[in-house]
């Protein structure tokens, strides 16, 4: 029962966030990549919530949701394998934080590395 309450939240979540895109950004790589960054990775935005260790089980399954997209982007610029590779470590950390284990929070905190990201693949 457990396991399909955290897939049903998991679903309208999805659906949420697809449903927040407007037509002009819709599934563009750029689009995606400026609206995770926004939704998620902004200064007080969910990723802080997640790391910190005080996000609800609703906000943790929102930003794994808003990693698996990111993941699916195309970089700005760099090397998409080193884009995988960051994008995959935010993955898992979300994915140990939404299981509920101790450690995600820290998980979370090593993956998202803002500054070597960035330096690796923000556009202009």
């Amino acid at each position: 029962m457990r396991k399909f309450t955290t897939m049903m939240v998991a679903l309208v979540v999805t659906i949420g966030v697809l449903a927040g895109l407007s037509s002009s950004q819709a599934f563009t790589p750029d689009a995606t990549v400026k609206r995770v960054m926004k939704a998620a990775m902004k200064k007080g935005g969910l990723c802080n919530t997640v790391a910190s260790g005080k996000a609800t089980p609703r906000q943790k399954e929102e930003f794994l949701v808003l990693c698996r997209e990111l993941a699916k982007a195309h970089p700005p610029r760099g090397d998409a394998e080193d884009w995988h590779k960051k994008t995959t470590a935010l993955i898992n950390a979300a994915t140990v934080t939404v299981e509920g284990r101790p450690d995600g929070p820290d998980l979370v905190k090593q993956a998202a590395n803002c500054k070597a990201c960035h330096e690796a693949h923000k556009g202009k």
